[in-house]
């Protein structure tokens, strides 16, 4: 029996369709557009299990309500292919099965077997990670990874996996070793560089994570429209904390919008640094109006609450009547939401759209009263720290024009603590310091603006 790159034993019946297989599997764990690969590879051989499985698991990642139905008639090959198919690839196609008919839960459990029994199989630990990462459960992630350590310290992609459990565990420093492991074994591999941008951004390291961060974007090419626009955005949160906000704007045209317009996390990741530009008084000009036609057609596409609390918000900006339509479907979507995701849906998501959309439209008293009920809670939806961490944003900017500053100076000093050079933050104390008649303190926020900027 032939194997993967990994070592993994796979029924093919062509050196065609084993290229495919391990071009999903390496590109899958390195972002790299050579994923695609499969659905090739799979049309050629409609009898082979696994690289129908991985074709169909391809599609899922589109995260889109279109998505079962495009992974959906490779999953049935796999499944038809299944009998003369070992068992791993057996197990596979079962996982996507789970995942196509949504149920994650058991989704789960079957990565856990697959990782236990077959610990080089990195795709589907790569997978595992990428629900636990939804559902905010951020030791499972870690888990996970911690399930197959041991067997694979010769991957380089198996330590950025580590490392982003790790710190999403706020295990740091414990993240910064795993990463720079991996980044010396393989300098391009951007989910190792996605996790050092955190473990910076988390110390308040802003010129460091800079320098990094740009050093390394030279290795970012073929990558698929995520791991590229995301990386990209990470580096502009570190010119945000600079005061460089038209740098980051210039990021935004070339790099972060106009990828791929129509992915989801492309979508989300442009709303974001709109957000957060806005959020430091930077004026936008007509960005939102290009950015909310991709969107609206998202409308009913409830795949994750923390892709569709950005829709909203990006609609709403946009001024665009679909804003209106998506929470009216999102109330009518929470009653039936799957059982291990309602209380996110209902009690998290639909309170903070509803804290969002105030927010974008002026009404910043009806955003503090939402955003306060649901930010507590915010792990329940998933996204990384740094990504939730603008809707912590959100709510502090309500708390400022409502005029609850006593409020704002203690989120504002104990963010300082750990980003001491911060420009926007230091703006922000300024600001509030002179409003509560703290003058000395004001002076004291403004003189350490002028030394960051």
């Amino acid at each position: 029996m032939k194997q993967d790159w990994l070592g993994n034993p796979v029924t093919v019946d062509s050196d065609a369709t084993l290229a495919g297989v391990n071009d999903f599997i390496e590109g899958f764990l390195a972002y790299d557009n050579k994923a695609a690969n499969i659905l090739q590879a799979a049309d050629e051989a409609p009898d082979n299990c696994i690289a129908n499985a991985y074709a169909a698991l391809f599609y899922m990642f589109l995260e889109s309500t279109d998505a079962p139905g495009l992974a959906r008639p490779y999953l049935e090959k796999a499944e038809a292919a299944a009998a003369g198919a070992a068992r791993r690839e057996q197990m596979t196609a079962a996982v996507v099965r789970g995942w196509v008919d949504g149920n994650i839960g058991r989704v789960l459990e079957l990565s856990h077997e697959v990782a236990k029994e077959f610990p080089r199989d990195l795709a589907v630990v790569k997978q595992a990670q990428y629900h636990y990462f939804n559902l905010g459960n951020c030791a499972g992630m870690l888990s996970v990874a911690d399930q197959v350590m041991d067997r694979n310290q010769d991957v380089p992609y198996m330590h950025g996996l580590a490392a982003f459990g790790y710190e999403q565990c706020h295990l740091i420093d414990e993240a910064e070793a795993s990463a720079r492991k991996a980044i010396s074994m393989k300098r391009k591999e951007p989910w190792a560089h996605h996790a050092m941008a955190h473990v910076m951004l988390t110390r308040g390291r802003t010129q460091d994570g800079l320098d990094f961060m740009t050093d390394v974007s030279e290795t970012w090419v073929d990558l698929n429209s995520f791991m590229y626009t995301h990386n990209w955005w990470h580096l502009s949160l570190f010119l945000i904390g600079q005061g460089r906000y038209e740098d980051v704007l210039k990021i935004y045209d070339k790099h972060i919008w106009g990828i791929w317009k129509e992915y989801s996390q492309d979508q989300i990741g442009a709303v974001s640094l709109l957000m957060r530009l806005e959020l430091v008084g930077v004026d936008v000009g007509n960005r939102w109006a290009d950015l909310g036609q991709y969107i609206k057609v998202r409308i009913s596409d409830f795949v994750q609450p923390f892709l569709t609390m950005q829709y909203l918000y990006g609609l709403a900006k946009a001024k665009l009547p679909e804003t209106d339509q998506l929470i009216d479907h999102l109330r009518t979507f929470v009653a039936h939401a799957p059982a291990l995701t309602r209380a996110a849906w209902g009690e998290v998501c639909l309170t903070a759209c509803e804290g969002l959309l105030a927010h974008a439209r002026g009404d910043y008293e009806l955003a503090f009263r939402k955003m306060s009920a649901a930010v507590p809670r915010l792990l329940e939806i998933g996204g990384s720290h740094a990504q939730r961490g603008l809707f912590d944003q959100i709510l502090l900017d309500s708390m400022m024009k409502t005029g609850r500053y006593a409020s704002a100076q203690q989120i504002l000093e104990l963010s300082r603590a750990y980003d001491p050079t911060s420009v926007p933050i230091n703006l922000a104390l300024t600001y509030v310091y002179e409003r509560l008649n703290l003058r000395r303190e004001a002076a004291r926020a403004r003189a350490r603006t002028a030394m960051s900027a």
